[in-house]
């Protein structure tokens, strides 16, 4: 083309970011002798559609230096979406802040993207605020809420938005009853989660999908309930994913049902051989049991199939930067600040009661390299972090991609205690607000 005006620019970079090639599409945005805002919007919404949200934050700090461009309803959308993925609060608020100044009507999607990023930022309260404010609210906005409330650990508050969204003439949706069927699952409440698994097909004829049958089959392994949870399985009319089994799993594992467990790995295994977490499994019940060469030979299997464990990494955001770490990551500038910070908290921890989880420790190592071991999950290092680089009495915030382990867990309710300080993590499915020693989940996750 002899004339390529923003609009066949924005094309190219559009078609290419959806294609999943964010390369050739940064290269054309790159060359670009000049850009408006919708050419940044197509860039910016190609990195949050392929979950690059690090980028969608860097992309956008680029286009505020560049100052002749303001973003509109489309920009703040996408970025909060990355805000909420990484935790990112302080460019989340200082966003609510620039809509607040430049009286940005709080239309639906900056609505609804606004009240998620709080939410699961850990600011259930703020979130609250903006849905209260919308002038417009759909099934979308009702669910974020339900959802909220949910991860929040409230069960019966998110029941009770449901009724109120019911009153509203708002029919639910499928989003809706995962964060009914979740709320149920945190709080425990097994019958009242077979009463809305029954009442979405039955009342407003929503098709359970596998992500619903996931649901239940956690809430009733974590219930003890693991004959259930089988029969559940095996009378789903679509066929069962390795995330569905895996959360009967977890059932056996925490109810040391090794027989049945051996059972569900070789299904998983089945559908997906290169579900690291069955290994692990196998590995960790056959050394409780003491068939140490069984447990060798679990990970040595694992190694020759070339499986890799997903790699825990937590995120913390401090003075408008998001920082990302994995287990027994040395790679920040400040790692010798944080390994310091965690040989100090060390002696203070055990003192107030803490009891390092070796068990979780599959190497064949001392139980002093056991515990080196675990001091250095990723969730640690972000604790850690955020202990050297806020003043006392901050909130530390913390998104995990796991969830959050038993050993971590337990470490996390002791800092609160020994540093007087509120922890937040938000893991795979909940938050856990750690203050004075104990969790808002009860211990119950």
């Amino acid at each position: 083309m002899d004339d390529k005006n923003m609009i066949s620019w924005s094309a190219m970079i559009t078609g290419y970011a959806r294609s999943g090639d964010l390369d050739s599409a940064r290269c054309l945005f790159n060359e670009m002798p000049e850009r408006n805002v919708v050419v940044w919007n197509a860039i910016i919404a190609g990195y949050t559609q392929n979950e690059k949200y690090s980028d969608v934050i860097h992309l956008f700090r680029k286009m505020q230096q560049v100052g002749s461009v303001k973003p509109n309803d489309i920009t703040l959308v996408c970025v909060l979406s990355a805000c909420a993925q990484l935790g990112a609060l302080d460019l989340g608020k200082w966003i609510d802040l620039f809509i607040k100044r430049n009286k940005v009507e709080l239309k639906l999607f900056l609505g609804n993207a606004l009240a998620d990023m709080f939410i699961k930022c850990g600011c259930l309260a703020e979130g609250m605020r903006v849905f209260e404010t919308m002038k417009e609210k759909d099934v979308i906005s009702w669910s974020i809420i339900v959802t909220g409330l949910a991860m929040h650990g409230y069960a019966e508050e998110a029941f009770s938005y449901f009724f109120e969204m019911l009153k509203t003439g708002v029919n639910p949706n499928e989003v809706t009853f995962m964060g009914l069927l979740s709320a149920c699952t945190h709080a425990g409440l097994v019958e009242k989660g077979l009463e809305y698994f029954k009442l979405m097909e039955s009342e407003y004829g929503i098709t359970p999908q596998i992500e619903h049958y996931g649901c239940m089959v956690d809430l009733l392994s974590r219930a003890g309930r693991l004959n259930e949870a089988e029969d559940l399985i095996n009378s789903m009319p679509i066929k069962p994913n390795a995330i569905v089994w895996g959360a009967l799993l977890g059932g056996c594992r925490i109810y040391k049902d090794f027989e049945r467990g051996e059972m569900v790995v070789q299904r998983i295994l089945e559908l997906n051989s290169e579900h690291s977490g069955s290994y692990v499994y196998l590995a960790s019940i056959y050394a409780s049991m003491g068939r140490l060469d069984d447990s060798a030979n679990s990970m040595l299997k694992m190694r020759k199939n070339g499986v890799l464990k997903v790699p825990g990494c937590s995120w913390i955001e401090v003075d408008n930067r998001v920082h990302e770490f994995f287990m027994g990551d040395r790679s920040h500038p400040q790692a010798d600040k944080i390994y310091s910070k965690i040989r100090e908290l060390g002696p203070r921890m055990k003192i107030a009661g803490y009891k390092p989880n070796t068990d979780l420790v599959l190497q064949s190592v001392d139980e002093e390299e056991k515990e080196n071991a675990l001091s250095t999950h990723s969730e640690k290092l972000a604790i850690a972090f955020g202990l050297v680089n806020t003043s006392e009495g901050t909130t530390i915030r913390i998104v995990k991609n796991l969830r959050v382990c038993s050993d971590c867990h337990e470490a996390a309710k002791i800092i609160s205690k020994v540093v007087k300080r509120e922890i937040i993590v938000r893991d795979r499915s909940r938050f856990h607000i750690f203050r004075e020693g104990s969790c808002s989940c009860n211990d119950y996750w």
